[in-house]
């Protein structure tokens, strides 16, 4: 059996809801492999669906987790990113919007052209 097929969305979710030291070094060792780009994007999804579902918001938390994906994932994941993050109008998708915004990952990423 191999690594990946451990790996699911719900982990994926787990891991950006833990915010310790070991959760950030997995998920930045799936930022160095495209390949699970779509899985990270699933447990994003999974992360801010759960969080949006929650009877407490904790938008700082959210926030940080936001700005810290944004400084984190590389630059052919800001955009994909920033689609998730505007995928809904609820208060847990703007507090994470807000973060992956305040991190500056898709200006660093896709530069404004000096036109």
């Amino acid at each position: 059996m191999s690594a990946t097929a451990a790996i699911d969305r719900d982990t994926v979710a787990a891991k950006l809801n833990g915010a310790s030291d070991d959760d950030k070094a997995f998920l930045a060792l799936m930022f160095e492999n495209p390949k699970q780009d779509e899985l990270f994007s699933d447990g994003l999804f999974t992360y801010l669906e759960q969080a949006a579902a929650q009877r407490f918001l904790n938008s700082l938390k959210l926030e940080r987790c936001g700005e810290w994906v944004g400084n984190s994932a590389p630059a052919r994941l800001q955009i994909r990113l920033m689609e998730i993050a505007k995928s809904s109008q609820h208060a847990a998708y703007q507090a994470f919007r807000q973060g992956l915004a305040r991190s500056g990952g898709l200006e660093r990423a896709y530069p404004k052209s000096a036109l």
